[in-house]
């Protein structure tokens, strides 16, 4: 069995919350969210094992299933977010321009640029603002 879409699972649990009925069918489920029973029953087979074998299986139950799997996959998509450090205003009036940038960053003693030099993601993150800085300057002239 494969993993259901998180979006179909979050379209059922919410179509299951909304009927105010104690006793909901595929069949039933299916008039409310517009997909045959059978896909239905397919989906959410892999909460269920047996929801394939038996038409009259009430899906109410499965509600507390569904909702602890789609908490789950909501903090572990949320865990998979790597936030970077912003850049601050300080950082970039360290250089008035871009040809500053390059000039500290990037040269030599005695002014030679450096071939061998590797910028770090936070490197090219301050160039890539100052790129904008400049671009902006420009367009206002």
């Amino acid at each position: 069995m494969k993993e259901p879409k998180l979006s179909e699972v979050k379209k059922f649990l919410h179509s299951l919350l909304k009927m105010n009925k104690k006793y909901v069918t595929s069949e039933r489920l299916s008039k409310v969210v517009g997909i045959y029973p059978e896909i239905i029953n397919e989906q959410l087979s892999y909460f269920e094992p047996t929801l394939n074998m038996d038409p009259e299986y009430n899906l109410m139950e499965l509600v507390p299933i569904l909702k602890k799997y789609v908490i789950d996959k909501e903090e572990e998509k949320s865990s998979t977010l790597i936030k970077k450090p912003a850049i601050k205003k300080a950082t970039l009036e360290q250089y008035d321009s871009v040809s500053d940038f390059i000039y500290k960053r990037m040269t030599l003693v005695g002014g030679l640029l450096d071939r061998n030099v590797v910028l770090s993601d936070t490197d090219l993150r301050i160039l890539k603002k100052l790129i904008t800085e400049e671009q902006q300057r420009r367009k206002k002239k």
